[in-house]
């Protein structure tokens, strides 16, 4: 035996199983687990109140009870919290903090223990944008899976179910690890600014997958038949029955419960319900909110190291410039640009962009105005009474406009291709949306060792460049000299 800080540590996590009150706490993380199972990993308290009143156990259980239950349980590392402040209206609704509640994996240890399961593999913390990518495929598969038989079906349900665990788990722990004290303290150090760039790319990339897919799954998620999901989910449970198990009884409805709701909640991850923001939403947010600290404490590192400058040497180098002036409109000028006089006044606003792209400027876009209010505490906004406004048809408008000319897009490129290729030398004039996803396939295929790549569309395709060739492509927004490439798609290599 090797004593270490780990093995003689008391284990917190275990004092609900024999606490006070170890009846509610038994209850409430067994209703933590049983949803951990079928993937969903977040719950409010309201859910957890729900599910313990539904049984008549629990009928007299008070909301308060559940608060101080799921607080206690915080405490003792059980549970893992996040305040929710996307949808916080007002002062007092953030000092209410709402939370989300998370099981830990050490709870997740322990209740199955209590069930004598298999222990739970934690893997290794990271962004895998592949993981997107294979559930796109295996998503996109659901029209025609239904259709083989059940040895198949389950091969593949379980594919996908791997695929989305690892996922949660993954992003889960990441987050977390960004998150932490440690990293806290880590991003205020010298050595952060080291691999700082490096941690930005790294999350800007898995941004990137998370636009290129998620929007993928939502559509053929919300397009798919009920009678076709049936057909699928009666095969798995088939399947499922067919396992002979010596020490466990599983029921028909207990697996269909399983599978219902392992697929609602990938449902419910990437499409949202009840006019809830869905979970891949949240990580977009979560990611762009951690890429601007990061950025926020770069830049504060590289301030503080500047403080060191010589400033004798930096005024007398000012002097020198506004002696060289000719005029005082001149020197005015100068003064402008060194003190930074010169820059507008930046006002922030809730303004809805056409477009999320980064290659359209916003002097492309439609202007708009900016009611400006008196910054003064006296001022009180008059407020209307007014109805609330669904924007759910507006949404689902936007949604049809972003695929049709997506579509539209697609039809042009097919257009260019002749002999299942596509000769940048032979190009006619581009449209700058067409020149942007071209360049994209370029340069998929420069990140292959073999040149390969494939498009959105699943596509196969390879790079042929010229190493003493070059071609002029014309665009609608100017013209650019590049080596002579080819696109030649799968079926024609």
């Amino acid at each position: 035996m090797q004593v270490s800080d780990k093995l003689i540590k008391p284990l917190t996590e275990a004092k609900y199983l024999n606490a006070d009150n170890v009846s509610r706490y038994r209850c409430i993380m067994r209703i933590f687990f049983e949803n951990y199972e079928k993937l969903r990993y977040w719950l409010y308290q309201e859910d957890v109140y729900e599910q313990m009143i539904a049984d008549p156990f629990w009928a007299d259980y008070k909301i308060e009870q559940c608060q101080q239950d799921l607080a206690m349980l915080t405490e003792w590392k059980n549970l893992n919290t996040i305040q929710d402040t996307k949808k916080v209206s007002s002062i007092e609704e953030f000092k209410n903090k709402k939370y989300r509640y998370q099981m830990s994996e050490y709870s997740v240890e322990i209740e199955r223990l209590v069930l004598r399961l298999e222990n739970l593999l934690v893997e290794g913390a990271s962004l895998e944008p592949t993981l997107l990518e294979r559930i796109r495929r295996n998503v996109e598969k659901i029209p025609d899976i239904a259709v083989h038989d059940k040895d198949e079906v389950h091969t593949w349900w379980d594919d996908l179910n791997n695929d989305f665990v690892r996922l949660n788990q993954n992003y889960q722990d990441y987050i977390r690890d960004l998150n932490s004290v440690k990293s806290e303290e880590m991003m205020h150090t010298k050595e952060f600014l080291v691999f700082k760039d490096r941690l930005i790319e790294y999350l800007r990339s898995f941004i990137k997958g998370l636009q290129r897919n998620v929007g993928v799954i939502e559509e053929c998620l919300r397009q798919q038949e009920e009678n076709r999901l049936n057909q699928i989910f009666d095969k798995v449970v088939e399947y499922e029955l067919s396992i002979p198990r010596m020490d466990t009884v599983l029921t028909r409805q207990m697996i269909e419960q399983n599978v219902v709701g392992r697929y609602q909640s990938m449902y419910d991850w990437f499409v949202g319900s009840e006019g809830q923001e869905n979970e891949a939403g949240k990580l977009f947010d979560v990611t762009n909110d951690i890429i601007r600290r990061i950025t926020r404490y770069a830049a504060a590192l590289s301030e503080k190291n500047a403080l060191g400058a010589n400033r004798k040497e930096e005024y007398k180098k000012v002097a020198e410039l506004f002696m060289r002036c000719e005029d005082l409109s001149q020197a005015h000028k100068m003064s402008a640009m060194v003190f930074g006089m010169e820059k507008p006044f930046h006002v922030s606003a809730d303004s809805i962009r056409e477009t999320d792209s980064i290659n359209k400027g916003v002097y492309e876009e439609k202007p708009f105005c900016i009611d400006l209010k008196p910054r003064v505490r006296t001022y009180r906004e008059k407020t209307k009474r007014s109805s609330i406004v669904e924007a759910r048809e507006k949404k689902l408008e936007t949604r049809r406009k972003i695929i049709e000319r997506q579509k539209e897009e697609m039809r042009k490129i097919n257009e260019l291709e002749k002999d299942g290729m596509i000769d940048f030398a032979e190009l006619p004039v581009l449209e700058p949306g067409i020149r942007e996803i071209l360049l994209k396939w370029i340069s998929d295929a420069l990140e292959s060792a073999d040149f390969s790549a494939r498009t959105d569309g699943g596509r196969t395709y390879k790079l042929y460049k010229s190493d003493s060739e070059t071609c002029v492509v014309h665009c609608e927004d100017g013209n650019f000299t590049m080596p002579r490439m080819r696109l030649v798609f799968d079926e024609n290599v």
